[in-house]
């Protein structure tokens, strides 16, 4: 029986999905297969990493410095959130806290990233085969948040933010065999409203890029009807749907410590009911 696991990210506010993938670890937990979109894609590959505690000081300290995230970077890089940094000056073999890229590849567990054609709105399922040391350019592009950063270069294309074009991936988890997901949500378990920033965005991107405007404008109906079919598949018991009971304030660039501690601390006890659904499965 395949077994998988979904992160859908949701910027800091994956704080949660870190402590998730924590519990995991200290559980001792695998997977067959891990599906990561946005800030979702980096918590699963430091998990698959073996790389416990290093999404969570990403989110709490690193977070702060105005490298990471800061209005300065907008003259500078032409982005409030500077991708580069995070998944490449501090991430790099020879950054502050580099990802185990040896770890990652020999971690049997299949990988997949989705990120979102910034010309097209296709949606693109990136592998392992498309890492390399020190070039995490498809984190990059699976986390590219429309307006607040750039557009990622990778081969060629440029794409946006995984959760544009698929924000609850589960259609593609079951279609690459898995008999069984745990789909982790970085919200409250409810339906998405229409919300301000993709009405923006939307507005911002409509002559420049049309397909992304377009995606952004019915992103939550999207959202609504991937979330509806995951509760389906929760009720056939073949999905195991884990979210915090609230945020704790925290938004998609929020950087109170406190708030930010106690929604990791949320993740990581909400994960306990994970080994018993994943081991009864593979039973």
């Amino acid at each position: 029986m395949k077994i998988g696991i979904i992160d859908i990210g949701g910027g800091l506010r994956d704080i949660y999905g870190a402590g998730v993938f924590d519990r995991l670890l200290d559980d001792g937990v695998t997977f067959d297969y891990c599906l990561g979109v946005s800030a979702g894609s980096a918590n699963v590959a430091s998990f698959l990493a073996g790389q416990r505690g290093r999404n969570y000081r990403f989110y709490i300290e690193y977070s702060k410095r105005k490298e990471y995230l800061s209005a300065g970077n907008i003259p500078k890089k032409g982005a409030l959130l500077d991708l580069h940094y995070i998944y490449g000056t501090l991430s790099n073999s020879d950054g502050e806290d580099p990802l185990d890229f040896d770890a990652l590849m020999q971690n049997p567990t299949e990988f997949v990233v989705v990120a979102t054609d910034a010309k097209t709105g296709e949606i693109r399922y990136f592998t392992k085969e498309d890492v390399s040391r020190d070039d995490y350019r498809i984190f990059m592009a699976s986390s590219a948040i429309p307006v607040v950063t750039r557009f990622e270069e990778v081969a060629n294309d440029f794409y946006t933010d995984g959760g544009v074009g698929e924000p609850i991936p589960i259609e593609r988890a079951f279609a690459d065999g898995c008999d069984k997901v745990v789909l982790i949500l970085t919200n409250p378990d409810a339906p998405m409203h229409a919300k301000r920033r993709d009405k923006v965005g939307s507005v911002v991107l409509r002559r420049s890029n049309p397909a992304v405007a377009d995606l952004l404008r019915v992103r939550h109906e999207v959202y609504n009807h991937q979330r509806m079919l995951a509760h389906k598949l929760a009720d056939e018991g073949k999905v195991l749907i884990i979210s915090p009971d609230d945020t704790c304030g925290i938004k998609t660039l929020t950087k109170d410590t406190a708030a930010l501690q106690k929604l990791y601390e949320k993740g990581y006890a909400d994960a306990a009911v994970i080994a018993a659904f994943v081991n009864g499965a593979a039973e």
